[in-house]
């Protein structure tokens, strides 16, 4: 299947709004029980056993409408629906809140593999957002793999120390301000190593 263009809103939206709906859910569902099949479900609970699909057909959807998927997506989708799926069966919230940190080490872990062989992985995903000389994708991907490494040990000190409304705000708005924060402060970086393509 080739590859086909969307509307960045479209796009945008099939990204984050199985993430908003989760938000939203839980924020309606957090103070609630539900009794199924015997069994006792908090509403955190609830609504991952609704976002785990919402999440797999806006993936999909976003697969058939554009013919391609990153490998970050891929990563991402399967870790959901395998820790998603790992609270509900075994009615453990812990599992979906360990999920934003394995992915950051994964992609942290994959980008460091690289720096050792002396490669950059991201450039491989961000080429054609972002051009750089070869010097300067060496320099962000030290950087990108630092920052995940330390997403990871934020998700992991927040879900362990603190609430679970308190995890649900920092998953849902924390992360996404912190990767916003962080691309913007390597303007000078693209400033210094861009290649003048647009």
């Amino acid at each position: 299947m080739s590859n086909r263009e969307i509307s960045q809103g479209l796009k945008t939206a099939l990204e984050l709004g199985p993430v908003l709906a989760f938000f939203v859910a839980y924020l309606i569902l957090k103070d609630r029980s539900f009794d199924i099949g015997g069994t006792a479900y908090d509403g955190f609970i609830v609504v991952t056993a609704g976002f785990v699909p919402v999440m797999v057909a806006s993936t999909g959807l976003l697969w058939w409408l554009t013919g391609h998927l990153s490998r970050m997506q891929v990563v991402t989708v399967v870790l959901i629906v395998v820790f998603g799926g790992l609270s509900v069966w075994l009615n453990d919230e812990r599992f979906f809140k360990m999920k934003p940190t394995l992915i950051y080490l994964i992609f942290g872990g994959v980008l460091a593999v690289g720096l050792l062989r002396g490669q950059s992985y991201l450039r491989y995903v961000m080429e054609g957002l972002v051009p750089l000389q070869d010097e300067g994708w060496m320099i962000l991907t030290k950087r990108v793999t630092a920052f995940f490494f330390a997403l990871a040990l934020a998700n992991e000190v927040v879900w362990r120390s603190m609430s679970t409304e308190t995890w649900v705000y920092f998953k849902t708005f924390g992360l996404t301000a912190a990767l916003f924060a962080f691309f913007m402060a390597q303007g000078g970086l693209f400033r210094r190593y861009g290649t003048g393509e647009e």
